[in-house]
């Protein structure tokens, strides 16, 4: 799984986001920390929250990359949004294929976006924590700001929605720490990585990023498209060209395991 480079979107996003997290180290209750020798984090919450981390149930903290349609399974992944333009469109050409896939969303995001996370839960797709910020050096910063990343995306994703949690996280560029996975599947939500980039981010043209999938979909069955972070008119094209191949190589369309 190949680490992302730095982008320039990301990196505004990042200033915008540094802004909501110095306010959160303040008054955040969303802070981690590690559990006792042997075992991984724990999230500790406020009083109010204390019931709805009783339903949490911790899922496994390797790396996810199979799908739960089995062999011939792929998880198409749709990362950094939501935005107001590309994500209806994203969502409106998946339902016309009958394709459902995972949301990895960025918090604040989510928190501008809310009736787009409504609409993407309502359309049966799955909720993923993509952190605050998309901070592809995460795996370099301290636990607190790895848990502050996670734990505040995760509660802002889950009220955008009206209350449906996030059932994954991907870190950003894959920079995954054994602490962020430990503590987001704590939180129930199973690490995520990728088998096929269709690096569509960097907008190489249609035919380039739909030869990648093909080329690439024997590594594995979950695949990375985007639909923030600048003009994703070649993602929509690539995956209306993308969907229906794979269906005709036989593959069905699922969610990652957890």
């Amino acid at each position: 799984m190949a680490r992302h480079k730095g982008r320039g979107w990301h990196g505004r996003l990042l200033a915008t986001a540094l802004g909501v997290t110095a306010v959160a180290a303040a008054t955040s209750v969303w802070t981690a920390q590690a559990g006792p020798v042997g075992g991984g984090p724990q999230a500790r919450v406020s009083a109010p929250d204390a019931q709805r981390q009783n339903q949490v149930t911790k899922v496994s903290a390797d790396i996810a990359h199979a799908s739960d349609r089995g062999a011939r399974g792929v998880n198409i992944t749709i990362d950094d949004g939501p935005d107001p333009v590309w994500t209806p469109q994203v969502l409106q050409l998946l339902k016309d294929s009958g394709v459902k896939a995972t949301f990895c969303m960025v918090g604040t995001q989510a928190q501008a976006y809310p009736n787009l996370v409504k609409e993407v839960v309502a359309d049966g797709h799955r909720l993923c924590d993509h952190t605050i910020s998309h901070d592809t050096t995460m795996d370099t910063k301290s636990e607190a700001y790895q848990s502050q990343q996670i734990l505040d995306a995760e509660r802002m994703i889950t009220k955008a929605s009206g209350g449906v949690r996030p059932q994954y996280y991907r870190a950003p560029g894959g920079a995954f720490t054994p602490y962020s996975r430990q503590l987001a599947a704590s939180r129930g939500m199973r690490p995520l990585g990728w088998n096929v980039d269709s690096k569509d981010f960097e907008r190489p043209g249609v035919d380039t990023m739909v030869a990648t999938v093909k080329r690439e979909i024997s590594n594995g069955p979950t695949v990375l498209f985007h639909d923030a972070g600048g003009d994703r008119s070649q993602t929509l094209a690539a995956l209306r060209e993308i969907l229906p191949w794979l269906k005709q190589q036989g593959y069905s369309f699922g969610f990652p395991v957890r």
